[in-house]
């Protein structure tokens, strides 16, 4: 009877913690740490000198695209998913890399802290969107999809600069 009980608990358990890991706001946040942790590093591995690199006339600067990054996060957390009460961001200058890197980070970890408040039933809601009506669900995938598409050219600057990018940090 105890081997029995035993296993119904130890199934019980891993159960809830896949339910836990699983939903679609847990596995958000999971992604977005790593991404958080893998746009640092390789904001990082460029050096301060070449932050206003950029290949191409019409192309942002590295640093430009960094803030560019980070704008994007404040703009689309804090108008889709804050009520009225919260204090929204404001614009920010950084001059230097330990600004951006800094700023960087206070953006990733406010998406997460608003994320975090989040309902799951509430990411079927629609917002107006500059682009038509969408869903809450797909602002959030926005917000991973447009970091991931900078982050991409980003990487390119570095290779452009003989910099070998950080390993790639997926799931």
């Amino acid at each position: 009877m105890k081997k029995y009980t035993l296993f119904l608990l130890i199934t019980l358990l891993t159960y809830l913690n896949m339910n836990a890991q699983n939903d679609v706001i847990s596995a958000f946040l999971l992604k977005w740490e790593n991404s958080k942790n893998y746009l640092l590093e390789i904001a990082e591995a460029m050096p301060e000198e070449s932050y206003n690199y950029k290949p191409t006339e019409r192309q942002m600067t590295f640093m430009e695209q960094l803030i560019h990054i980070r704008n994007n996060m404040i703009w689309l957390s804090e108008t889709n998913f804050v009520d009225s009460t919260y204090m929204k961001s404001e614009k920010i200058n950084p001059k230097t890399k330990a600004e951006i890197l800094q700023e960087l980070t206070i953006a990733f970890d406010k998406v997460t802290n608003i994320v975090k408040n989040v309902q799951l039933n509430d990411l079927t809601t629609e917002v107006d969107f500059f682009a038509g009506r969408k869903s809450k669900l797909q602002i959030l995938n926005l917000l991973q999809d447009h970091v991931t598409h900078h982050r991409g050219q980003i990487i390119v600057y570095l290779n452009l600069n003989n910099i070998q990018p950080p390993k790639y940090v997926g799931w």
